[in-house]
């Protein structure tokens, strides 16, 4: 009789646990920018949000989430689940990102804005150029 008592009294034990899903929503699509291929990120947006693979991807707190849905509907994924392409990037790189931003240095600004630099001139010069008294 003790092991029935015990039986029972083990199939009535239930285990919640409750993950918050995020609660991020966005009215329309939000404006994707390439940052490697097949993998886009939400411009200018507080959060990580990744569009891989047709999903919208974030991690919260160490789990991963994913939506098909710019509108929310987030589920739990399992690690190893999660495309490759996402895991490895460096975790809040590309919060706030905006087209022509790398790294937080504007890309224009990666570039010399000397116009006059047309480099040292140290080229075979094989060239058919347009100036005046060739033939």
């Amino acid at each position: 009789m003790t092991l029935s008592l015990t039986l029972l009294l083990l199939s009535q034990v239930q285990v919640q646990v409750n993950i918050p899903l995020p609660p991020i929503v966005f009215p329309a699509p939000p404006p994707l920018v390439v940052i490697e291929p097949g993998v886009q990120v939400v411009e200018d947006n507080d959060d990580e949000v990744f569009f891989v693979d047709n999903f919208y991807w974030v991690q919260r707190e160490g789990r991963w989430f994913k939506s098909r849905d710019h509108k929310g509907s987030w589920v739990v994924v399992d690690p190893p689940l999660v495309p490759p392409l996402i895991v490895k990037q460096p975790k809040g790189k590309w919060k706030k990102y905006k087209k022509g931003f790398a790294a937080g240095v504007r890309a224009a600004e990666k570039h010399d804005d000397d116009d006059d630099d047309h480099g040292k001139g140290k080229g075979k010069g094989k060239g058919k150029g347009k100036g005046k008294g060739r033939d």
